[in-house]
């Protein structure tokens, strides 16, 4: 029959390989979560730009439009 201590010893084993694993997953969430929020920047400056030059009348609606 195993010792108490050892079956404590494989549980903790276990868990400090669980919160390894777990600090990697978060580690990957994280970086795609930033370049997520930068692909969201780079699009909201652009919206804003688009709109501030349409305001003006700089930008020819057609041209905004076709998609070449």
């Amino acid at each position: 029959m195993p010792s108490v201590m050892g079956l404590l010893e494989v549980r903790e084993r276990a868990a400090r390989v669980r919160g390894e694993e777990l600090r990697a997953e978060a580690d990957h969430v994280r970086a795609e979560l930033a370049e997520a929020e930068a692909v969201l920047d780079r699009r909201v400056v652009a919206l804003a730009e688009l709109t501030e030059a349409l305001a003006m009348g700089s930008v020819p609606e057609e041209a905004v439009l076709r998609p070449w």
